[in-house]
């Protein structure tokens, strides 16, 4: 794996009633969340907030793959859902636990991601589907890792497609294409034939 800074996942399916979920397709997240893996698992840090609905596609990617899931992959979670995590996240030591702020979602969530975009260089953020925590993602990681390369994915729709707008140098041509894994070498720089961190 290149040393170099880390790629944060930001990615979720909108619920019912909730913003982006107006927009999304669930086939294409699902792709575009494999996309992501492909591209970047084994070649480069990936960080992501526990979202219990992308930990077993990254969990099983890094075992088709052969890539070792304890040191390719770190993962945050607020200690206020201490009692919701998947059992995936703790068979590894890979991961973080932030304390809550008491009976604060919001401020659990605000305290975990300020904490996980300082402890370490961000060389790139994707952001694929989404409701309003992705969009919270987005602008921490504005606020704490200003470095980052933000690349929100239009086409799945959900709130990156909202972000996409927001970022004014990345083609026009993303917004309709779903050639995913094409996008993301491109954009995040990674050649295909890097090789991944094996077991």
């Amino acid at each position: 794996m290149i040393e170099r800074g880390a790629v944060f996942l930001s990615a979720s399916v909108p619920l019912p009633g909730r913003r982006g979920f107006e927009s999304f397709d669930p086939v294409l997240i699902s792709s575009a969340v494999h996309a992501f893996v492909e591209v970047v698992l084994g070649r480069r840090l990936l960080v992501w907030g526990g979202q219990p609905a992308i930990t077993p596609i990254i969990w099983e990617a890094a075992r088709r793959l052969g890539v070792p899931y304890e040191s390719s992959v770190l993962l945050y979670q607020s200690s206020f859902f201490r009692d919701q995590y998947p059992e995936v996240n703790l068979r590894f030591g890979n991961w973080v636990e932030v304390p809550a702020v008491e009976g604060n979602m919001k401020a659990s969530l605000g305290r975990m991601r300020t904490r996980m975009f300082r402890d370490r260089p961000y060389e790139a953020a994707v952001f694929i589907g989404g409701m309003e925590g992705v969009l919270d993602e987005f602008d921490a990681l504005r606020e704490n890792a200003p470095g980052a390369q933000l690349i929100p994915l239009p086409a799945p729709g959900g709130v990156s497609r909202e972000l996409f707008e927001q970022i004014k140098n990345l083609p026009g041509d993303m917004r309709t294409r779903t050639d995913f894994t094409y996008w993301l070498y491109r954009l995040l720089d990674i050649d295909p034939s890097e090789p991944r961190l094996l077991v």
